[in-house]
């Protein structure tokens, strides 16, 4: 069933991609739609698991992707989006304090923190630049799309729910394009279950190449309906960040490095941002900066420049990053499950690359593109609703490649 529908994608893909999007309306473009599929690395499509991908990708634009730094899921969804690095768009981790919003701790599942505006609005995501511009969005399950973010609500959104399957999710965006009130030209889709089985078994795991093909079925359901409507969409797959295999022998135990009660930390793993007690900073400094062998530390004043990160108010006063594949923990710490795999490592590593794909009328047929900044695509959201994109970090260059003449 998959290879007729890709042969028939594929037909469809090729009439089309001659026919400039640029000079059209915004109403009458293609509906844009952008798929994270959490996690996945670019060599996934190599391990012959996800036919419909590998049909998309032949018959479109396939890459590879360095994430922005920390290679963490909420700042990099976050980029995506806005075309901002983390220390521009305020998401600086999982797990951030702010000193203008005392009191509170940012965190994925803190639905409360997660509607506050305060902690989204150094950016401005591409749902907010389309309604502005008159283009309704649908972002399913993206971070910051359940805040009104800059004083603008997507027309469509839905409350994060983990356990609702991935043909319902497919099935919430194709309802969304059979119209009713405020059709919207933007749309997206998550999925977080590669992701999952990477770390809780590693990326060379049976469990992730069991998963791949599920998730590949749900792109194949949501291509099926695009079909069955007669919509010829402009589709991006992308991943937040890539997995790196972990080891209980490559492990990096805090506590032997700072006495008890010398700092508190909110982010472990596969970084470290640590706050020392006040008067005992010295100490910290002293422990943290001195050389080790599989982690480095700075001050978040001397993260060094290629990071892009450091200068919001938001990144913690110590920052440590070990080699990839090492992890910071405690020797007291319990996993509530096995932990395989991590991300959050060095953008530059093979193992964080991110995968991108691109499908659609506006597209080259069989392009690959040379690995790019995931900021880069942005402005290229931006071009295929054909709205005016806010201030960034973006490359337009990164991706015209891609591009239909």
């Amino acid at each position: 069933m998959f290879r007729i529908l890709l042969a028939v994608f594929t037909l469809a893909l090729a009439g089309c991609a001659t026919t400039p999007q640029t000079a059209k309306p915004a109403a009458a473009r293609p509906p844009v739609i952008l798929i994270s599929i959490d996690g996945f690395r670019p060599d996934y499509l190599d391990r012959g698991l996800t036919p419909v991908l590998g049909g998309l990708a032949a018959g479109g634009v396939r890459g590879a992707m360095r994430p922005s730094f920390p290679s963490k899921t909420f700042p990099n969804h976050y980029t995506l989006v806005t075309g901002l690095r983390p220390d521009r768009h305020g998401i600086v981790e999982n797990n951030i304090e702010d000193p203008a919003i005392p009191g509170v701790t940012f965190k994925m599942a803190d639905r409360q923190a997660v509607r506050d505006r305060r902690w989204w609005d150094q950016g401005e995501p591409i749902w907010v630049t389309a309604e502005r511009a008159g283009v309704a969005a649908a972002p399913m399950f993206w971070p910051g799309a359940e805040a009104e973010v800059r004083g603008v609500r997507p027309a469509h959104w839905l409350t994060y729910d983990e356990a609702m399957p991935m043909e319902e999710r497919v099935d919430w965006l194709l309802a969304r394009l059979d119209g009713g009130e405020r059709r919207p030209g933007f749309l997206t889709l998550y999925f977080h279950h590669i992701d999952t089985a990477g770390h809780d078994f590693g990326p060379d795991s049976p469990e992730v190449d069991a998963m791949l093909p599920r998730v590949d079925s749900a792109i194949g359901r949501l291509v099926a309906g695009l079909g069955a409507r007669g919509l010829d969409a402009n589709i991006l797959i992308v991943a937040d960040h890539g997995m790196a295999p972990l080891s209980d022998a490559r492990r990096i135990f805090l506590d032997d490095l700072l006495p008890a009660g010398a700092y508190r930390y909110l982010g472990a793993g596969a970084i470290l941002t640590l706050y020392p007690t006040p008067g005992r900073e010295g100490e910290v400094a002293a422990a943290l900066l001195r050389p080790h062998p599989h982690m480095q530390c700075w001050r978040k004043a001397d993260i060094p420049a290629r990071f892009h990160y450091g200068r919001n108010p938001r990144v913690a006063p110590f920052f440590c990053l070990p080699k990839t594949g090492w992890v910071v923990t405690t020797r007291g710490y319990k996993p509530r499950k096995p932990e395989r795999g991590a991300h959050g490592y060095d953008p530059a590593s093979p193992e964080m690359a991110a995968v991108f794909i691109a499908s659609g009328p506006a597209f080259r047929k069989g392009a690959v593109l040379p690995a790019f900044d995931n900021v880069s695509v942005y402005p290229l959201l931006a071009r295929l609703l054909g709205v005016k994109p806010a201030a960034n970090d973006g490359r337009s260059a990164d991706t015209e490649a891609a591009l239909a003449r």
